[in-house]
């Protein structure tokens, strides 16, 4: 009877609210909603800051050394932020329901809700629960669909892998907007790094989504070939070949337009074999999604599986925030840059990305009589902007730096420049891991810290944080390599690590100011290798949180399933079989070359995964008989491993004495 009530209850709120929000977006409003959970609601909360700290570009100043500095060394200036309860607040809501406006390129060009699974169908989905938790929202198919040379039912199940907390009606990290009464859809930071717990229904905040069908989800949105930068090579040169239009690009001479169809199904057929809770986050043209990661962040830099993200604000944080919005969810913002990295004119770019949208009224027509760029031009939400998203250039854009791997910075009218992705660093550095489960007795962990030492572990994992914060080539890890050289035809476009001034209002003003950022984290060969040169490399990861973030390596390839189940190795099996990846069974076969062996044999024999570079392969630093372990040190070592947590106070800081050299300072606006 309970259930009933509430569902009845949430069925009414659903209503009510959507009517009012409907009403409201003829009257020139835009309503937005997405779930802020509260934090009595999750799991973990953040940790208390003192504040206010500050950080100088990478350099943390706790509250108490602030207390001593003079004020005038703590400005703007000098690229400080001030770290106080309004930008962590600030953070926090920004993690979970900002979107920059990308709910414009996901609903109107990519068309998320324009497949065979429409807005209705997630809601009835929602309704269902009747206020219960889900750590995958299943939603079932309206029509019948063939995407990517897969056929879908009408009425299958789809597996979203979209979590929902109890007592919620929107799954986590999806923003709702009306527009003169046009539902669109976003996705903020949450959907990715955030979780629902099982066993209480709760939010545990930082844990990555490890089933978030985002390749599949991806796929079934009609116009995927918008997203094509993160799909293959070898599916733009078939829709090349397939092509029979030719457009004028800005240089005036007539060029292939790829065929809408064609660059359609392979796109797809790309990102079905993106394993759930993987996503290819780099545009190289090349289908290697990585695993996606935690948000405990605080000592983990440089940041991104191959640390490209070094420089500025939170030792390259703030570099990685921004990635997400600058472009993984605005592929039109890489019209710019699209020459070098892929080989089209900017004005066919736009034209490939458009001619099939969602809607309608965004479909490039090229008979209309105006290039793409004109027709683009007619309907971007942000003019003078590169993109539909909220991005500010930055002063050598499209040129891109270590500070702003994008040239871009996500950035909304009415707050300062890099506000938001400042908030959201210092807000994921207060975050811890919630523990495991019961403890091991602490003799056991002694032992296991024993082993760890004693077998190397801690020569890349050592510190407080567990990592030495150092990119190793990938030819000497010995991991799948794609990933780590994705960067490396970016290279050319790399400039000075150049910023605008942290107090500059959004929009610019003509006379914005604008500063030097020193790359104080990473030597020059370091830098180089996060870029992709000579193969690239991967950086060391924080252990921390190693409990919530199983299957392991980049590609999360070393994937086994809970003890007992023999045939829950490899990917296949547990993430495409609905087989939650166990975390101790993983890191045993993370440690046991013979495991290993057989995890590795698995994936290989599935041409998926194959296709999408997903081996388990690498990191061949054995526990295990083979290396003179028995099988106890090795499961000491694992619940040594399983119980690690991050330090209860933040990392040791600067101090005003080391703020001798602040950065050099520039004025004026960009010639």
């Amino acid at each position: 009877m309970r259930r009933r009530l509430l569902s009845r209850g949430l069925l009414l709120v659903t209503a009510a609210v959507l009517g009012g929000l409907y009403l409201a977006s003829f009257h020139g409003l835009q309503p937005e909603y997405a779930l802020v959970p509260d934090r009595s609601e999750v799991v973990n909360p953040e940790r208390q800051e003192a504040v206010p700290a500050y950080d100088l570009l990478g350099r943390s100043l706790p509250a108490a050394e602030a207390a001593r500095c003079p004020p005038d060394r703590l400005g703007p200036a000098h690229g400080a932020v001030r770290i106080d309860s309004g930008l962590l607040a600030l953070g926090r809501k920004s993690f979970y329901r900002e979107t920059f406006g990308n709910e414009v390129f996901f609903t109107d060009v990519l068309g998320l809700l324009a497949g065979p699974v429409p807005l209705w169908q997630y809601m009835k989905a929602m309704l269902a629960l009747r206020g219960s938790a889900s750590t995958n929202l299943r939603v079932r198919t309206v029509r019948d669909a063939t995407v990517g040379g897969r056929l879908f039912r009408e009425g299958e199940w789809i597996d979203t892998g979209l979590d929902v907390p109890r007592g919620a009606w929107m799954p986590l990290g999806v923003t709702l907007k009306l527009s003169r009464g046009s539902i669109k859809v976003g996705l903020s930071c949450a959907a990715c790094h955030a979780t629902v717990d099982p066993a209480s229904g709760k939010v545990v905040q930082g844990a990555p989504n490890g089933d978030l069908a985002a390749g599949l989800l991806l796929a079934l949105a009609p116009n995927s070939a918008a997203y094509f930068p993160h799909a293959s090579r070898a599916a733009l040169e078939e829709a090349l070949r397939a092509s029979t239009q030719q457009l004028a690009g800005r240089d005036g001479r007539p060029q292939p337009l790829p065929d809408a169809a064609a660059l359609e199904e392979a796109v797809d057929a790309v990102f079905l074999s993106w394993p759930p809770g993987s996503f290819d986050a780099t545009t190289d043209l090349v289908s290697n999604p990585t695993d996606l990661p935690d948000s405990y962040t605080e000592g983990d830099h440089p940041y991104g599986w191959s640390g490209f993200a070094a420089g500025g604000a939170f030792k390259g944080l703030a570099a990685l925030s921004n990635n997400v919005h600058a472009q993984n969810s605005d592929a039109l913002a890489q019209a710019e840059v699209s020459g070098p990295l892929f080989g089209l004119d900017a004005d066919i770019f736009l034209a490939t990305l458009l001619q099939n949208a969602a809607a309608e009224d965004w479909r490039f027509d090229p008979a209309a009589g105006r290039s793409a760029t004109a027709w683009f031009e007619l309907l971007d939400p942000t003019p003078g902007v590169p993109g539909v998203n909220e991005l500010v250039p930055l002063p050598g854009f499209p040129a891109v730096t270590s500070a702003a791997p994008d040239g871009l910075v996500a950035s909304s009218p009415g707050f300062l420049f890099n506000q938001q992705n400042h908030a959201m660093a210092a807000w994921q550095n207060s975050l811890r891991p919630p523990p495991p489960g019961p403890a091991p007795v602490a003799a056991r962990l002694v032992a296991g810290r024993q082993v760890f030492e004693r077998a190397g572990c801690a020569s890349c994992h050592g510190g407080d944080w567990l990592t030495h914060n150092q990119v190793i080539a990938a030819r000497r890890l010995g991991t799948e390599p794609s990933r780590a050289a994705a960067f490396n035809a970016a290279r050319p476009l790399l400039g000075n690590s150049v910023l605008w001034r942290f107090d500059t209002p959004v929009p610019l003003p003509p006379d914005a100011g604008r500063f030097d950022v020193p790359l104080l984290h990473l030597s020059p060969p370091q830098l180089a290798l996060a870029w992709g040169a000579s193969g690239g490399g991967y950086k060391t990861p924080s252990l921390v949180g190693l409990a919530w973030s199983a299957p392991y390596l980049h590609d999360g390839g070393v994937a086994v399933g809970p003890p007992g189940d023999a045939t829950a190795l490899g990917v296949a099996a547990t993430r495409w079989g609905g087989v939650a990846p166990d975390a101790a069974a993983s890191l045993r076969a993370l440690l046991d070359r013979q495991q290993r062996a057989r995890v590795v044999a698995a994936n290989e024999a599935d041409p998926r995964l194959q296709a999408a570079h997903v081996t388990g392969r690498g990191h061949e630093f054995w526990v295990d008989a083979g290396s003179g372990w028995g099988p106890d040190a090795q499961r000491q070592l694992i619940d040594y491993l399983l119980a690690l947590q991050a330090p209860a106070t933040p990392a040791s800081g600067a101090t005003c004495s080391a703020l001798e050299n602040p950065p050099s300072q520039q004025t004026g606006a960009t010639p």
